[in-house]
């Protein structure tokens, strides 16, 4: 097989459509996105814990008030034309407002409050400013390279940490994890989280390495891929394999749906030598996964009876819920005793904090997202030159079911996490249009 047909794994075989491009690479609002790529970068890497010293700085802060201000200015004095209001930032600030509106019923409203304007208000910011910035092909490259870069540290540590014996547990603990990312920084923060980030981020960088043009490009990207790969194994986390599983399933799916069939079967061969290296622990781990009582850490037990309760609690409070953020609350009072865990289900935590009116609209932001995915992917296979964009629409697309999948065994409602994927899905529309054909 030429190595250009691995090229094109990801690529159907409808006939291709030659158009003009009608658009050029728009530079108008380049600080406006340079400070939301420092900002990507300041969220996923954390430099501040490897520099103390600039903790002071605020430099998150900084670089989204850049982004943000840039942004702003440059719709309000003409400089770079307004764009239309969006169904999907509708619904995220349908979000906002309900959550809003749900503070003075919360169980506790100084929480929810706090809630809302450091986590929520934040993470639609975020979307906002993806959604908006990202408008051509060479900025969607650009930030897919980012975040796959990121995922770099990230899976450096992790495996350091477990060649290192840096853990978060007890010795005697009958399972050892893995400290986090730089002792609790960021968004991977602790052992589940930081195989939850990796996974999210691997997808993009099986696309820059499909539509890599040089050698050196594509095995550094391979190896980065290899790396997050180990590094999610090294986690121990028992989500962190499921999605790491359903992303090989549906990497290899698209392989084999676009006739790359020497490239699956290498796939398939690394994964059952992988497989056959693992410890034996590991494997005692994931078989608590189905055998929930085995596990001896107790903590699958522990999830699956918050499951219960929060399904309880949500037909006592369909409606309000306990407020933003205050499922811990919510769960203390129905254990009868203080836990202070939340419970591992982003869809069950939405709807015991805002009920199903929250439920519902987190949904429906999803549901658009994955069909903004799909539809560009669809419409990209039909027209030359936009392979690149196409391959870029089925990593959003294999991201944002990884995070369905993920957010099973995840309170993640609020973090960044999906808010960056869904600001992606609209990013793949924004570019799909400027690069619709014109006529001749």
């Amino acid at each position: 097989m030429e190595l250009t047909s691995t090229r094109d794994w990801w690529r159907p075989s409808a006939p291709a459509v030659t158009v003009q491009t009608a658009v050029t690479t728009d530079d108008r609002d380049r600080i406006a996105f340079g400070a939301l790529a420092a900002f990507t970068i300041i969220l996923l890497v954390s430099p501040q814990a490897w520099f103390p010293a600039i903790k002071s700085f605020r430099i998150a802060l900084l670089a989204a008030g850049v982004a943000i201000a840039a942004h702003v200015g440059g719709r309000m004095f003409g400089v770079v034309p307004a764009m239309p209001l969006r169904r999907e930032m509708v619904v995220a600030l349908a979000l906002i407002s309900w959550a809003a509106l749900t503070v003075p019923l919360s169980i506790w409203p100084g929480g929810s409050w706090e809630q809302l304007t450091d986590h929520l208000i934040k993470a639609v910011i975020f979307f906002w400013l993806i959604g908006t910035l990202i408008t051509t092909l060479p900025r969607l490259r650009v930030y897919a390279w980012i975040l796959s870069l990121c995922s770099v540290p990230l899976a450096l540590t992790a495996i350091n940490n477990y060649l290192s014996g840096v853990v978060v547990t007890h010795a005697d603990s009958a399972v050892q994890r893995i400290a986090g990312y730089m002792g609790g920084s960021g968004l991977a923060a602790n052992p589940n989280d930081l195989a939850l980030m990796l996974n999210l981020l691997m997808p993009f960088t099986g696309a820059l390495l499909v539509t890599a043009g040089s050698v050196p490009a594509r095995i550094g990207l391979g190896l980065g891929l290899l790396l997050s790969v180990v590094a999610v194994i090294a986690t121990f986390s028992r989500a962190g394999f499921i999605t790491l599983a359903l992303i090989g399933a549906l990497a290899l799916l698209a392989m084999l749906r676009r006739g790359a069939v020497a490239m699956a079967l290498a796939v398939v061969l690394l994964a059952a030598v992988a497989l056959a290296a693992m410890p034996a622990k590991y494997y005692e781990r994931l078989s608590t996964i189905t055998n929930i009582e085995a596990d001896p850490t107790g903590s699958a037990q522990g999830r699956w009876e918050d499951w219960i309760l929060s399904v309880e609690y949500i037909g006592k409070h369909p409606m309000t819920g306990a407020g933003l953020g205050q499922d811990l609350l919510a769960l203390n009072a129905e254990r009868g005793h203080e836990t202070w865990r939340s419970v591992h289900n982003a869809f069950l935590q939405i709807a015991v904090d805002l009920g199903f009116p929250g439920l519902l609209l987190l949904l429906l932001l999803l549901f658009m997202s994955l069909g903004n995915a799909r539809r560009v992917r669809r419409r990209a296979a039909r027209i030359k030159g936009l392979g690149d964009l196409e391959t870029l629409a089925q990593a959003v697309s294999i991201s944002l079911a990884a995070f369905v999948v993920a957010a099973f065994f995840h309170p993640i409602a609020y973090q960044f996490y999906f808010f960056c994927l869904a600001g992606l899905a609209v990013a793949l529309v924004n570019v799909e249009r400027a690069h619709a054909p014109v006529a001749p």
